[in-house]
């Protein structure tokens, strides 16, 4: 079962904070009540009831003590950053198995935690971004893959596994061969809108497919992974509980932000294995 962090990180602010304001309302007064009575009593005062009367109830410590950590970790991963890892191959060679980045979550629009509505526009995703968006067919899920397609284009991924946008082959430059999952693979230069990026397809025993064409509608996105024979993205996703002209679009309310920076690689986390930085750097 997937938790739902952002639901409980606002709940646990909201709790923190009612604790907080209680003791500011109520409990704290109640103290300095206590003590003032205390020390206008006649006799010798003794340090340890003055502290006994001044000791705030655990919970109310907890709670004031955590309230200002925890919300400015909801300020800045609900409007700011958040952090990810990579979990799939989906985006070699852009992103590797264990990549650690930074999702800008302001780019393209100011969206509340948890309910992620929209109150402030900003700009909308170019073509070429990396997107990290809700999976349609699952929001508790997050996906990351490239913006291909914007509301109102055609996109056409042909049997030779070229792509075409609104009938413009999208160009592309043969970079090498490395090794692949069926045998080997071949990199190559995608120039896709004003982003130039690497694309990965095997050379093996690939999947032949015939050529497809998608139109995306308004307020959607046709999304789909640099590793382009191992990628499940717009080009797959089926639901019947969606209108077949929205199967494989990521609406605009599912996105999350834009991907922008790797800060730190583990692709195996293992004490024998530690961290890397040897990939930190912009994701082009």
């Amino acid at each position: 079962m997937s938790i739902n962090f952002p639901l409980v990180l606002v709940l646990a602010v909201i709790v923190c904070g009612l604790l907080s304001l209680s003791d500011l309302l109520f409990f704290a007064p109640r103290r300095r009540a206590a003590i003032a009575s205390y020390e206008g009593r006649n006799g010798a005062i003794d340090s340890a009831t003055l502290e006994a009367l001044s000791r705030e109830p655990v919970l109310i410590e907890y709670g004031k003590s955590f309230f200002p950590v925890l919300a400015i970790v909801l300020v800045l991963r609900s409007f700011l950053v958040e952090p990810f890892q990579i979990p799939s191959g989906s985006m070699k060679p852009t992103l590797e198995v264990g990549d650690f980045i930074l999702v800008n979550k302001f780019a393209y629009g100011i969206r509340l935690p948890v309910v992620d509505t929209k109150i402030v526009e900003v700009s909308d995703p170019q073509r070429g971004d990396v997107m990290v968006f809700r999976y349609p067919s699952d929001p508790n899920v997050n996906y990351i893959k490239r913006v291909v397609g914007l509301p109102g284009d055609v996109i056409r991924y042909s049997s030779e596994r070229r792509l075409y946008v609104n009938d413009q082959l999208v160009a592309e430059t043969l970079i090498g061969d490395e090794p692949g999952s069926l045998g080997s693979a071949r990199l190559y230069r995608e120039k896709l809108g004003e982003v130039e990026h690497l694309i990965r397809k095997e050379m093996g025993r690939y999947r032949m497919e015939p050529s497809r064409q998608w139109t995306v509608p308004q307020g959607h996105y046709f999304m789909m992974g640099d590793n382009r024979d191992n990628s499940n993205d717009s080009r797959y996703w089926q639901d019947d509980a969606i209108p077949t002209t929205l199967a494989g679009m990521v609406p605009d309310r599912n996105i999350v932000g834009k991907a922008f920076a790797v800060w730190m690689s583990w692709p195996d986390p293992k004490f024998s294995n530690l961290p890397h930085f040897s990939r930190v750097g912009l994701i082009h």
